[in-house]
């Protein structure tokens, strides 16, 4: 219990505009073709939001939530294995993990235990299309 009230407080202690920016989307009714080349998908899994790997995810990425919107990224939870949402019938997920997902619909990671914002950074500058990104950026 004090591990989740930790993660509200750190959730309610970010600026206005970096909760607004980065908040996360709960699965519910969305699909992953509705980000397809407009966003970079991070979908983190558990079987309750009481998880202590999911608590510790999330306070991670809510730590410097710019690093993820500058990324294009956009974080989607889905705690509720009851809820058959269709990113989870798409995904399959068991217990807690993760999932990232590239612009162009690819899943590029899948991971069982929580990251640090630096590791899925690396990962998210490491694609392609990232690449050509950052290569667009310097051009300018």
């Amino acid at each position: 219990m004090f591990i989740r009230a930790a993660f509200i407080t750190v959730l309610f202690a970010l600026p206005a505009w970096a909760v607004d920016a980065w908040a996360p989307e709960p699965a519910g009714d969305h699909v992953l073709a509705e980000y397809h080349w407009l966003n970079r998908v991070l979908v983190v899994f558990a079987d309750s939001p009481n998880d202590p790997r999911f608590i510790q995810q999330m306070t991670v990425l809510a730590e410097f939530p710019e690093e993820l919107t500058t990324r294009d990224v956009i974080v989607i939870t889905d705690t509720d294995p009851s809820a058959d949402s269709a990113i989870r019938e798409a995904l399959r997920p068991r217990g807690f993990g993760f999932v990232l997902i590239g612009k162009d619909g690819a899943r590029y990671l899948r991971k069982p235990a929580p990251w640090t914002l630096r590791e899925l950074t690396r990962s998210i500058d490491k694609m392609p299309l990232r690449q050509q990104e950052l290569k667009d950026m310097r051009a300018q």
